[in-house]
């Protein structure tokens, strides 16, 4: 079976990219695999990517490229969504050589990996192939305009599947998606090559975008309070981002020059959350949670706010790690502390941790996709006219309410009320 995924930019790095390797590596095993890259911006890319699978860029913008150069590199897409926040990356020569790309690709399933790209699945994929729209973002992440771009293109996929499943839960209660099959699969996120933590040097470490949603300044005053009572302890921030200036701030106004430190972005990270006895993360909201997983893959015990959606489904509070409120840094504090004053605990939470992360295996993971792929194929026929009904449905809607506006104006040009209107009449 050859398999087609769309990754906004493989050369770059991020976490939908970094998921997307994982889980076309596995299918990798089985089946013919192909990554359609809409942007190349350098030579090589920044992950390693197995040699099996093929990598195709669409658009270049290196030094020295044509592309650039060609008209409809200087237009807006028109097939990429506007409501797209990534929509100003796309210009009218994307559009035209994804379209271009999918029409020959000869794929038998199609995989869009952000909300724009699976528009173009739904509208471009071939005919005979499975379309599937993959939401690495939460529902409720998208705003009302995206949403409802989204809920009449979805309409054409096959399926769509999200991270967790209180995502899935929130597409199958607000975009309602007549033959769409709606699910969750997490991530695949590889077992690791260095050995587990000790969980007895005395560093916490946290990851990701240096963003305003990962809140960073919430684990920074957190940590300060650990400080005053954990002289001893570090804290280790990796990743890069707009918010590094603001946060060196921070950490000078809370006095913890040399005992928090913003250490730029690491990959992988794997080996420097092995050196730590904690990762803790104050987001208020995570789609998934790799890191995460990540840190759970070391033998480290996870510390993370309670918030929408991922963290829960990963973590059991009190077993492998602890759930704490979100925007709480005193809850967060306690929280550290309670496992700094406790060794053993932290050190079975770390065990129990990494026992844990297997359920993020490639195996069982790829076994779901697969899976997937059959049933769509066995109800591919059930699904098409569940869509069909619907439709019908939908017009006969719009039938009826646009002859009640029809006999309602009729009524008033004859100056008096229509039926419905006289019924209502008193």
């Amino acid at each position: 079976m050859k398999i087609v995924f769309l990754l906004h930019n493989a050369y770059a790095i991020g976490g939908t990219v970094r998921t997307t390797l994982n889980l076309a590596s596995a299918l990798a095993d089985r089946h013919d695999v192909e990554i359609v890259s809409m942007s190349r911006h350098r030579d090589t890319p920044r992950f390693g990517i197995d040699p099996r699978i093929r990598l195709v860029p669409l658009v270049d913008t290196r030094p020295g490229s044509t592309d650039p150069t060609d008209p409809a590199f200087g237009q807006p897409a028109l097939d990429y969504p506007a409501e797209d926040k990534r929509h100003r990356q796309y210009t009218r020569l994307t559009d035209h050589r994804v379209r271009d790309h999918l029409a020959r690709c000869r794929a038998d399933v199609v995989i869009g990996t952000r909300p724009g790209l699976n528009v173009y699945v739904a509208r471009f994929a071939p005919r005979h192939a499975l379309r599937v729209g993959q939401e690495h973002l939460r529902h409720d992440a998208h705003d009302k305009r995206l949403r409802k771009v989204l809920a009449r293109h979805y309409r054409a996929l096959d399926a769509v599947v999200t991270t967790t499943e209180a995502d899935a839960k929130a597409y199958r209660a607000h975009m309602p998606l007549p033959g769409v099959r709606v699910m969750s699969v997490p991530n695949i996120v590889p077992e690791v090559h260095t050995s587990p933590s000790t969980g007895t040097a005395p560093v916490i470490a946290a990851a990701g975008r240096l963003a305003p949603g990962k809140r960073f300044d919430l684990l920074l005053e957190a940590f300060a309070r650990v400080a005053s009572k954990e002289p001893d302890w570090r804290l280790r921030i990796y990743g890069g981002g707009k918010q590094k200036d603001r946060l060196n701030r921070v950490i000078d106004e809370l006095g913890l020059s040399g005992r928090a430190r913003l250490m730029g972005p690491h990959t992988p990270i794997e080996a420097e959350f092995a050196k730590a006895s904690l990762v803790v993360s104050a987001s208020d909201a995570e789609s998934f949670g790799m890191t995460l997983v990540e840190a759970m893959r070391c033998g480290v015990p996870v510390i993370s706010t309670d918030c929408p959606l991922g963290p829960a489904e990963i973590i059991t509070d009190g077993v492998d790690g602890r759930l704490v409120p979100v925007d709480d840094a005193g809850a967060l504090a306690d929280a550290i502390l309670d496992l700094i004053a406790d060794e053993p605990t932290r050190r079975a939470m770390g065990a129990a941790a990494l026992k844990s992360a297997h359920r993020y295996d490639a195996t069982p993971i790829l076994s779901r996709y697969e899976l997937l792929f059959a049933e769509l194929h066995a109800t591919r026929h059930r699904r098409g006219w569940e869509r069909d009904r619907a439709r019908l449905s939908a017009w006969a809607l719009r039938r009826r309410r646009s002859l009640r506006r029809r006999v309602r104006a009729w009524g008033a040009r004859l100056g008096r009320p229509s039926t419905q209107a006289a019924r209502e009449t008193p």
